[in-house]
């Protein structure tokens, strides 16, 4: 795989390219992101019955994000190193998918424990098991989804001429803030419940 040519990649240096390139996708990221506000009004009962999961949503949308953010900067460095090859044989790129998920595992076993330890202090206390089955669950089943949001993002910008510094991480961002509160909110009632 080959890496554009300099003058090639400086013409995507443009404040025109970059705006011509970025504002619509931000735009629609945008509206997207409205629907995580849309699904915590939806669930508000859910959220103030158990107010300790209130300490996780803020944190668990961020990680999902940093840990989708970790990938694609990763996968679009080696892409224009041209060491990427979207091959499932790809060993690097299997290496640094299960080191995302220890990541997360680590990361959401700790916040588990953070939450719980807040939710002592100001909140009415949950169960520990539970938050720690919430907790991990659903950062696990984000991190999936953040591992598979980030190839597909480097993938597609890749096959459609964009640069994947420029595209990758915005969409993989935003789409795990929306879907990690529809993950964590979905863990929470099927674990309360």
């Amino acid at each position: 795989m080959s890496s554009a040519g300099p003058d090639e990649s400086l013409d995507t240096w443009t404040i025109r390219s970059i705006v011509a390139t970025m504002f619509p996708i931000l735009l629609v990221l945008s509206l997207l992101e409205m629907g995580s506000g849309y699904v915590l009004e939806e669930l508000k009962e859910t959220y103030l019955s158990n107010p300790t999961l209130l300490v996780l949503v803020p944190v668990m949308i961020g990680m999902g994000g940093n840990l989708g953010a970790i990938l694609s900067s990763r996968l679009s460095t080696r892409l224009h190193l041209g060491l990427l090859e979207f091959d499932p044989r790809d060993e690097v790129l299997w290496t640094n998918v299960l080191a995302i998920m220890g990541l997360a595992a680590t990361i959401f076993s700790a916040l588990g424990v953070a939450a719980w330890t807040v939710g002592q202090v100001i909140a009415e206390p949950m169960a520990l098991a539970d938050l720690m089955l919430i907790s991990i669950v659903s950062g696990l089943l984000l991190a999936v989804i953040a591992i598979v949001l980030s190839i597909a993002a480097t993938y597609i910008s890749y096959t459609q001429g964009l640069d994947p510094d420029d595209t990758t991480i915005p969409v993989v961002t935003n789409v795990c803030d929306i879907l990690g509160v529809i993950v964590l909110s979905g863990v929470a009632i099927v674990v309360l419940n």
